[in-house]
This record gives structure tokens, C-alpha cells and sequence, in this order.
């Protein structure tokens, strides 16, 4: 059994209210000239809670990793990318305030409103930029959409099924072997499925992998879906046959926070700031910024909680000298008739217009516009019933400066 922990790991076991010496998500790489050792995580695509039990020593690799690896970068989809399978209907009470019509908790593609704000490979990608590393893909978000294109598996249901209960329960247990068995079983519907959603690409993105590992020598965590880890065609046999030293890391869970896991579980936010444009705005994590196509902003910012199926805007556009906040706020808040727009006084100083929109793409959306000197910003935040119904929209936007 000692021959599978790590050294680092050896001081804290006495802590440790469990080890689970036949989970397989983590594996150590090393050997073949790397200089640090680097790790290879099996993730599922959901956001079921109970994913991010994470192991000590998963912490431990995420901390000290200087970059992290997935199979694509899903952030680059923000602008596109709604994961809610429903749109919010909501009610108002005699002041016209809005309250959600259900409190159940809205499906989206990667679990419900339930669970995590992103499904866990998305969770990596924003400790990732939240903490200063570097981020690298293995493969292009086309590439991945071609490939379920040419299966014809592209639908949400395609997504519900690789992270139902039944294989999350099997996740949970961390049995890569189990985990292909079932894919090889349940991809057998699609002609060529397993061979093409798996074993090809494992091809390809151990290929990647390699050359990220001879570059950059420095530790890297790289995440991937746990079913292509194992069989002679899994990451873990075909970096083997690269020349690399790749075993397993245990999973052992302390009764008290590590060091590690304290320091990854504090990288919450992001903080952008545009000195140009005199913009400051707290996110959940890294957003994109969309380019103009003739709507006329100067600036737009998108962050989305993919796993909740949450949404975050900026935009901002500069301020003629004709408008005043009230014509901002009846151009570009359609707030219906039972809940009017509100004029607020913010605690950093000055005033806002707040309420609900509406429109075709994106249904019901908190709205507040504040303006400076020069510009004037469009705040939006928008989700499921039960974002809708929380303070969640508002607590966003108390996050948004305009100097």
C-alpha cells in the first residue's frame, strides 16, 4: 500500500479519517526528463455536489500544478452556450416585486440548479484563471462538436446520459475500469461510437499531452473524462508507451482542511478591470469578451455558470451628451406592466434603474444600468428558478463599478 503514496502525503495520513486505496481518478506522472511531477485526473461532466469531494491529494496536485489541462476550452462557448433546458416564467406580488412561480430547481445540460455553479471539468478551468495559471486544451471545441455531429449524438440528452446516476455512482467509487465497460456498452447504439468518441481521441490527445509535458517541464494537472483512462488504448497505457512513469495516488480524506485545499477553495472570483474604460467588475471566474457586430457597445463581458445554467453581462457603451439615465433605462429595460423598473441608490454612491427584461434568446433577465461621466453600463444576470428568485443577480451586479 506505502508504495502507492506520495512523499509529500506521508505527514498528514495521521489526519486522514479515510483512504481509499482502489480509487483510480488520480495518476502521477513522472520519469522521461520531467524535472516536477505532473497528474492526470479522470473527471465526469456533471455537477452533481457530490463530484467535488475531491481527494487530499487532488487538492494538492491542483495547488501546486503552474498549469491546467483540459480536453477543451469550454469557457470560449460563453457567448453561445445557454445550458438551461427551460426558460423562467415568474409571478408579482401587490408591489410589483418578482418571485419565481416554481421553487423547484431547473435541469440543464450538466445536472440542475442543485448542484455546483459548474459542472467539475469547468470548475478546473476557472480555479485555473481565478488563480493565475496557465490553461491549455487538448482539443478544439470544433473538433469535439464535429465529432458528435458525425455520430449524431449532439443533444441534451446525449448529455443526461454521460452523467446520470448510474454512472455517477460508478464514478463515485473511482472504477475506470467500470467506467469503460459502461461507455463501451452504451456508445455500442452508435455506429463506430466508442472507437470514435474514445479511442481516437485518446490518440490524439495523449499525443498533446506528451508535448505539453517535453515543453513546459513544469507540473501541469490535466483533467479528462474518466473513460479515457483506462484499457490498452486509455491516457494511462498510452503514456506508458511514451516512456513515462504513471501510477496511482490513493484518495485520502482528511478530517480537517489541507493547506492545499484551502488554497484552491479561495480562488472564488475574478476581478477584471478595464483602466481605459474606467470599468471594474467582480465574476464568478474569467469572461469573454465578444466583439462588435453592430450593436454598438464599446465593451461586453460574458460568464456563464454552465452547471447551473447561470448567466453574467457586461456591457458597456459610451454616453452621448442627449441621454440621461431615465431615457437608458425605458430604451433598454422592458420590464412588463405588473413589475415596474425601480430607481435605486447604490452604496458606493449615485443612483441606478433596476428590473426585469425580457426577450426572445434569453426569457426573463435581472437588468440594472448605471452610468458614469462617459459611459453608461447594461448589467444582466439570468438563470433558473431559483437564481431568479434569489438575491444572486443583485449581489452581481452590487459588483459592478463605473468610475
Amino acid at each position: 500500500m506505502l508504495k502507492y503514496i506520495l512523499p509529500f502525503f506521508v505527514s498528514v495520513t495521521c489526519l486522514a479519517q479515510s483512504i481509499n486505496e482502489d480509487h483510480q481518478l488520480l495518476w502521477e506522472i513522472s520519469g522521461n526528463g520531467l524535472k516536477e511531477k505532473s497528474y492526470l485526473f479522470g473527471s465526469l461532466h456533471s455537477n452533481d455536489k457530490e463530484l467535488f469531494h475531491l481527494s487530499d491529494s487532488t487538492y494538492y496536485a491542483l495547488d501546486q500544478a503552474k498549469m491546467i489541462v483540459l480536453e477543451a476550452d469550454i469557457f470560449s462557448l460563453f457567448d453561445e452556450l445557454d445550458t438551461r433546458s427551460s426558460h423562467v416564467s415568474m409571478n408579482y406580488d401587490n408591489e410589483g416585486n418578482p418571485y419565481g412561480s416554481s421553487l423547484e430547481s431547473s435541469e440543464t445540460m450538466y445536472g440542475d440548479e442543485d448542484g455546483m455553479p459548474q459542472f467539475l471539468d469547468a470548475y478546473f478551468q476557472q480555479y485555473c484563471y481565478n488563480a493565475g495559471k496557465q490553461f491549455e486544451k487538448l482539443e478544439t471545441v470544433e473538433f469535439q462538436v464535429d465529432v458528435m455531429y458525425e455520430l449524431g449524438t449532439l443533444n441534451h440528452d446525449y448529455y443526461r446520459y454521460t452523467s446520470n446516476s448510474e454512472l455517477i455512482d460508478i464514478y463515485l467509487r473511482g472504477d475506470i475500469y467500470t467506467i469503460d465497460e459502461y461507455l463501451r456498452s452504451n456508445l455500442s447504439v452508435y455506429s463506430k461510437g466508442y472507437n470514435r468518441l474514445i479511442v481516437e481521441r485518446n490518440f490524439g490527445m495523449s499525443t498533446k499531452l506528451d508535448s505539453l509535458l517535453k515543453e513546459n517541464k513544469s507540473s501541469l494537472f490535466c483533467a479528462v473524462g474518466a473513460g479515457h483512462l483506462a484499457g490498452s488504448s486509455g491516457l494511462i497505457n498510452l503514456l506508458r508507451s511514451k516512456g513515462y512513469n504513471v501510477r496511482k495516488v490513493m484518495a485520502s480524506y482528511s478530517e480537517n482542511q489541507t493547506v492545499a485545499e484551502k488554497n484552491v477553495r479561495s480562488k472564488k472570483n475574478y476581478s477584471f478591470q478595464d483602466d481605459q474604460n474606467h470599468l471594474r467588475v467582480v465574476f464568478p471566474g474569467k469572461p469573454i469578451s465578444v466583439e462588435d457586430e453592430g450593436e454598438g457597445f464599446e465593451l461586453k463581458l460574458v460568464y456563464r455558470d454552465l452547471g447551473q445554467g447561470n448567466t453574467y453581462i457586461v456591457e458597456l457603451y459610451e454616453l452621448s451628451d442627449d441621454l440621461d439615465l431615465d431615457e437608458i433605462a425605458r430604451t433598454y429595460i422592458g420590464s412588463p406592466a405588473e413589475s415596474p423598473v425601480k430607481r435605486i441608490e447604490l452604496d458606493h454612491g449615485g443612483v441606478a434603474y433596476q428590473g426585469i427584461a425580457d426577450n426572445y434568446t434569453d426569457g426573463l433577465f435581472w437588468v440594472r444600468i448605471v452610468t458614469s461621466e462617459d459611459h453608461f453600463a447594461i448589467i444582466k444576470a439570468f438563470g433558473g428558478n431559483k437564481f431568479m428568485n434569489s438575491k444572486r443577480a443583485h449581489k452581481f451586479f452590487d459588483g459592478v463599478w463605473v468610475d
